[in-house]
């Protein structure tokens, strides 16, 4: 089993050392990056969603309609509770050290590492309701930009929360239960050829571009010891406590076996890397963020494959 699971994580970490290699080779230049992104988000990301979700049976059960948005939701904004409470006992310096280690420490990857390991484990059924629950950890995640990390609120967080992706799942899932992906695939299957190409590009080009942003945060980052504790700690939470949290639900949540399967590798997942540029967009601590995302997304390599198959042996 942990073997299986290494096969299945080992490339996402190699196509970000791929795209460590071409930044630093000079080949993908900083000034191409927002381009690239919005590539992703706009137009890549929505075509892989609308690929998996059309045509997806387990997202004919309503159960998976209502009960993965919600566990989404709950996992990160638990996250950010026992975070909060982590600094408070950790006594971290309150300002933007502790709205910073909240907040990164709190906000998983669900996307760019979830989504091609429950793909090669699992397959695309689960990838369906894995989109379906990434629409609550999206809301969730917007949400606590605006209340931990910028003290705001208001329609920019709103128009944030209701982006082009989240829109894609809510109109994907309309129009499977209209089976449009059988009409279509009568009628003009090479509609369906041209989504799924663009939809397996998705990932790919923001493992690279993780690699890309990861070398730069390297580059700016001073860690200093004072950070240490603080580091430790989101560590200990992130990868040690709050695996827990998901296996506990992927044990008791009366849910379909697409969705314990999200839940146990979502449990695995490392610090998101996004929330480093929202903390230096919101005044937060760059260093001490920069330091929790590199630092837990290098030991995810070793703890992702255990805490599956922990949760494989448990809820599964």
């Amino acid at each position: 089993m942990l073997s299986a699971v290494f096969a299945a994580i080992a490339p996402v970490f190699v196509i970000i050392l791929a795209g460590f290699w071409v930044r630093r080779s000079g080949i993908l230049s900083e000034e191409a990056d927002a381009s690239l992104m919005r590539i992703y988000v706009n137009l890549l990301y929505p075509c892989l969603i609308a690929n998996k979700i059309l045509g997806n049976e387990a997202l004919h059960q309503s159960v998976n309609l209502w009960l993965p948005p919600l566990a989404g939701a709950a996992t990160m904004g638990v996250g950010f509770v026992f975070c909060w409470l982590g600094a408070r006992l950790l006594r971290i310096p309150r300002g933007p050290s502790t709205r910073t280690f909240t907040y990164v420490t709190g906000a998983y990857n669900y996307v760019y590492t979830a989504v091609p390991v429950i793909g090669s484990l699992f397959g695309d059924k689960t990838l369906g309701v894995l989109f379906l629950f990434n629409l609550g950890t999206e809301v969730a995640f917007w949400v606590g930009t605006g209340l931990i990390l910028a003290n705001s609120s208001g329609m920019g967080l709103w128009r944030r929360i209701f982006n082009v992706p989240v829109v894609t799942v809510l109109a994907s899932v309309a129009l499977n239960f209209l089976h449009v992906r059988e009409i279509v695939s009568r009628g003009q299957p090479w509609i369906l050829d041209a989504l799924q190409m663009l939809g397996n590009s998705a990932i790919p080009l923001a493992l690279l571009l993780t690699g890309a942003v990861i070398t730069d945060f390297l580059a700016d980052a001073r860690p200093s010891w004072a950070d240490a504790k603080a580091f430790g700690g989101a560590c200990f939470l992130r990868l040690g406590f709050l695996p827990l949290t998901f296996l506990a639900l992927a044990c008791l949540l009366p849910c379909s076996l697409e969705l314990k399967q999200v839940l146990i590798v979502q449990a695995a997942m490392p610090a998101g890397m996004l929330p480093v540029a929202l903390c230096k967009h919101h005044g937060g601590d760059v260093g001490l963020s920069v330091q929790i995302v590199i630092g837990t997304t290098a030991i995810a390599l070793l703890t992702i494959p255990h805490w599956i198959s922990l949760g494989w042996r448990l809820a599964l």
